[in-house]
């Protein structure tokens, strides 16, 4: 074991007691000074590349390998750096600040059921631990089931208002709270939706359906052959232009962020209505953009940044489609003698139409020239254009692929020995999700219990199980989706009780720990703190008071310092891009998304609260940790702790009948968090 270096911050500066220091090239004027072991020096500067991608490619790159480099070269150029961000609006242009609602005027509005969550005591709602680890009694498909699972993945959760100032927030969390992210679902008739087979898009302030189009009946049931009844699709899609107007060329990543958080939150309000959710990723772009009915679109110029009139830069961007099903826990068969029948003799299951991309596409196919219903309300009336943007997303376009995998539609049982259930609070799932809220600011002080921490770092770990079904991927959310983990968390520990101050990291798929420990700092230690579970691959990699670095890192926001821990999300960047192709950049994006909801959940189930940080200082993470190269990128930050609560918010809390929506104003209590 390495002998680890007595590290403190005091007065802006981290030093050591074990060997002299020197400065590092932070500008006195704007960068906090800091000491570091001379063993242990590393440059945090990053000199801002404002290379622009070269204008002679062509707009739709004609081969990979274009399209590699143009999703590199933005990765590379929106990056933020300790002398300069990513290129940006200068200032907010509130009167063309984009309306987060999308409505589909001329589309037919069936209003949904209105169903808060019922307390604990009432025994209706599973409590929050149970729907990640016991199989719920599937619910039938029917429009109050369709209508609690919007209610509680995709719907308003609050309005607050300060001064004259009143807005909205959602389930499923976004950046600046723009609302990039739309939703879609394709379902078989349903009495009180529609008497045909439909696409429907979701409208959260109303809490409504517009039905967009009607589907033949035989259609329907050829594309969902084999499928367990009820079975239905939902469809996630974005628009670049919301996250634009305040990020502008980082939009890109942000949107992509919001599309995981989406895909976490549709994963957890479908197991608690005991559905599963599988991620069906063999389709390419051009599908889903039929299908979803988002297909006629306007070409956008990628060239250079531009303001004006352009109602384009509001279409939709096809992002995924999720297949959701009633659980399916069958008991164990016998035979006539009542003993039980081996593995692989009772597979007699259908085939499912679904598993075969290239019937799937020639099937949706079919729908070109389908009516559509509705036009799509405008937004803003001026815009700024970021073509790289629309570069990177025409880049990132996704083939139909036919190499893999079919989802696993099997129930995969939770193994729940390691888990310290006694850390939540009595709160059903359905009360967690609709009290999550993103901390403005944390109070520094208070600490977390080593016990809790471990639980929550459990959860955030794709499989605790030794089974191989799915990749290994087996907890909620992330085994829908259909690929192996490939981030992994750096974490800054601030105020757990009795676990040391310092930097660590998760590893969230094995077989990368080798090449993480080869890529990383040789000085890290590398040890199992106390108290860890043995199934959690937790290391400690240096002992320090790093709540300043944390800070500076996010772009130097207190609330990652504040925190009672902040982490940096660190994914497997250019092999999981090489081995599957340049689509693969925005679902890197969408596994932090959803580890990113899981994560505000487990924090409000245990009593605190979260904040994804989409601003940091990438290659100074990179720098800290010693990686080197795009084998491994910093995707996403977050951090957890108690949140000071801002009294001169009021949340205006929410009574609804069938028709109508009510609000009343009340204080923010000590335990809502903004």
């Amino acid at each position: 074991m390495r002998a680890a270096a007595a590290w403190s911050i005091g007065n802006g500066r981290l030093a050591s007691s074990s060997s002299s220091s020197s400065s590092c090239c932070f500008s006195p004027r704007t960068f906090t000074h800091l000491r570091l072991p001379s063993s242990f020096r590393f440059r945090v500067c990053r000199a801002f590349d404002s290379r622009s991608i070269p204008q002679d490619e062509q707009n739709h790159p004609s081969s990979q390998a274009a399209a590699m480099d143009v999703v590199t070269t933005y990765h590379d150029e929106t990056k933020h750096g300790l002398q300069s961000y990513a290129r940006g609006p200068h200032g907010l242009d509130w009167a063309n600040q984009p309306n987060p609602f999308r409505r589909y005027v001329g589309a037919r509005v069936v209003p949904l059921d209105h169903l808060p969550p019922s307390p604990p005591a009432e025994g209706l709602d599973p409590l929050y631990p149970a729907v990640f680890l016991e199989p719920q009694h599937p619910n039938p498909l029917t429009m109050a089931s369709l209508s609690q699972f919007f209610y509680d993945s995709l719907a308003l959760s609050a309005w607050k208002t300060a001064g004259r100032s009143t807005w909205s927030l959602r389930i499923n969390p976004s950046s600046g709270n723009l609302h990039p992210t739309e939703g879609y679902v394709i379902s078989a008739p349903l009495p009180g939706i529609s008497e045909s087979p439909f696409v429907a898009h979701y409208a959260p302030k109303e809490h409504a359906l517009e039905v967009r189009a009607e589907l033949p009946l035989n259609w329907w049931e050829e594309l969902t052959q084999g499928l367990p009844e009820g079975s239905f699709l939902v469809g996630l899609t974005s628009i670049f232009w919301r996250e634009a107007w305040k990020y502008g060329e980082r939009a890109f990543r942000y949107c992509n962020h919001d599309v995981g958080h989406a895909i976490g939150a549709v994963s957890v309000a479908a197991a608690a209505l005991g559905w599963e959710c599988r991620l069906i990723d063999d389709l390419g772009t051009k599908e889903l953009e039929i299908i979803l009915g988002v297909s006629e679109k306007k070409p956008v110029s990628t060239n250079g940044t531009s303001k004006g009139h352009f109602p384009e830069l509001e279409q939709e961007h096809a992002d995924c489609l999720i297949l959701l099903f009633p659980r399916q826990v069958p008991a164990e068969p016998k035979d006539d003698s009542g003993s039980s029948i081996s593995e692989g003799q009772n597979e007699s299951s259908q085939k499912v139409f679904l598993s075969d991309p290239l019937h799937s596409s020639t099937l949706i196919s079919r729908l070109v020239g389908l009516e559509w219903k509705g036009k799509p309300n405008a937004l803003s009336k001026e815009h700024v254009r970021w073509g790289i943007i629309y570069k990177v997303a025409e880049a990132a376009r996704k083939p139909l692929t036919t190499k893999g995998a079919f989802p696993n539609l099997d129930h995969l049982q939770i193994d729940n020995s390691h888990q310290a259930l006694s850390v939540y609070e009595s709160l059903t799932a359905r009360q967690v999700v609709h009290k999550r809220r993103s901390a403005v600011e944390m109070d520094g002080k208070y600490g977390m219990r080593k016990e809790v921490f471990y639980q929550i770092l459990l959860k955030a770990m794709p499989s605790v199980d030794t089974k191989e079904s799915l990749g290994g991927e087996l907890q909620i959310p992330f085994r829908t989706l259909p690929w192996k983990a490939e981030l992994h968390m750096a974490l800054f520990v601030h105020t757990v009780v009795d676990l040391p101050k310092g930097i660590y990291f998760l590893v969230r798929n094995p077989s990368h720990e080798k090449i993480l420990r080869e890529a990383m700092r040789a000085e890290f230690e590398w040890e199992k703190p106390s108290g860890c579970p043995a199934v959690l691959p937790l290391y400690k990699l240096v002992s320090a008071d790093c709540r300043s670095v944390a800070a500076l890192l996010s772009c130097h926001q207190e609330i990652a310092g504040d925190s009672c821990f902040s982490l940096g999300m660190i994914a497997h960047f250019n092999n999981a891009i090489r081995d599957r192709g340049p689509w693969m950049y925005p679902r890197l994006f969408w596994e932090s998304g959803v580890l990113g909801q899981l994560l505000y959940l487990e924090a409000h189930a245990v009593g605190v609260s979260a904040t994804g940080i989409g601003c940091y200082f990438d290659d100074s993470v990179h720098e800290i940790l010693g990686l080197k190269g795009k084998d491994f990128q910093s995707l996403y930050h977050f951090t957890i702790g108690v949140p000071v609560v801002d009294t001169r918010i009021m949340n205006l809390e929410r009574v609804f009948t069938r028709k109508h929506t009510y609000f009343w104003q009340t204080a923010t209590s000590s335990r809502l968090f903004t």
